[in-house]
This record gives structure tokens, C-alpha cells and sequence, in this order.
């Protein structure tokens, strides 16, 4: 295993954080403008578009962390890393959730309906930003409070020693 496949869940799961924040400012606006006649009840796609890429990267994210997990519980308490998994979880499923109630006003293209379940996705947006702020928090206190990062600490160090030699820096590291 190459250093990059050992750290890919870091490298996967700040798109569904970023989206997770920018959602609900999306989602409102799209829905504020279509409101006011400024686009077309159509745009309201480009919302359900960017819900699927946050769920899809959620779901990478989650598959990513339960493939490194063993590696950290050498480090870290399961305790601390089931209380991450258990917040991403409910953050995905919470997502996915979102992204069935935004696509609705893509079926009920017109009234009562399309409003009900356009304010409804956006207002799930903003339960999403909260269990993705959950998620993240709990991730953040597994690498910079119980030290998870250390799981990796000296993987690659060999190749890093045989550079340095060829560099004759041998005591830069």
C-alpha cells in the first residue's frame, strides 16, 4: 500500500464538507430567485445536481474511513472513532434523505406542491450543515486530540531515508 491509498479518506472528505456548508446558500438562493421570477423552476436541478455530489462524496468519504479504520484503532480508542462513524452516518443518510425531498420539485412541477417541497429540501439543507458540522468536528477530534494522524507516522519514512541519502541530507527529517 502506497502512502496515497492509506490517506485518501483526508483527501475525500473535505468536498462533502464544503458542499455541506454551501448548500443550504445554494439551495436558498435558487429558491429565492425562482421565487422572484429571476430563473426558471428548471434551475431548481442544478440543487438537486450538487445534493447528489455531496451524497455520492459522503458515501466515498464513509467507505474511505471504514477502509483506514482498523490502521487507527492501533492509535485511537474505538470509542472516539465509532462516534465519528456514527455522526458521518447519520450525516449521509441525513443526506440522501435531502436529495429525495429536492428532486420532488422536479415531479411537481408547478404549486402548493413545488413549494412544500422545495422549502422542505432547503430547510434539510441546513439539518445536513449541522450533522456534517458534527462529522467533521468528531474527524477533527480524532486527528488533532487523540492523535489518529500517528497511525501513519513512519509509513514511507524507509523511501524518505534512501532520498535523503541520495541527497546526502540524511538528518534533514
Amino acid at each position: 500500500e502506497s502512502m496515497d491509498q492509506l490517506l485518501f479518506h483526508p483527501k475525500v472528505v473535505h468536498l462533502p464538507m464544503a458542499l455541506a456548508v454551501l448548500m443550504p446558500l445554494i439551495a436558498g438562493t435558487g429558491l429565492f430567485a425562482i421565487w422572484r421570477g429571476w430563473l426558471d423552476r428548471r434551475a431548481w436541478a442544478g440543487v438537486v445536481l450538487l445534493q447528489a455530489v455531496l451524497v455520492g462524496s459522503g458515501a466515498l468519504a464513509m467507505n474511505t474511513g471504514e477502509r483506514e479504520e482498523e490502521r487507527v484503532e492501533e492509535v485511537v480508542a474505538e470509542a472516539q472513532i465509532e462516534a465519528h462513524e456514527e455522526a458521518a452516518e447519520v450525516f449521509v443518510w441525513a443526506s440522501g434523505a435531502v436529495l429525495l425531498l429536492a428532486a420532488l420539485p422536479l415531479v411537481f412541477r408547478t404549486g402548493r406542491a413545488w413549494q412544500t417541497a422545495s422549502l422542505g429540501a432547503f430547510l434539510g439543507t441546513l439539518l445536513v450543515f449541522g450533522f456534517g458540522y458534527r462529522a467533521g468536528e468528531a474527524g477533527g477530534k480524532l486527528v488533532y486530540e487523540h492523535g489518529a494522524a500517528q497511525a501513519y507516522v513512519g509509513v514511507g519514512d524507509a523511501s524518505i531515508r534512501a532520498a535523503d541519502a541520495e541527497d546526502g541530507d540524511s538528518d534533514s527529517h
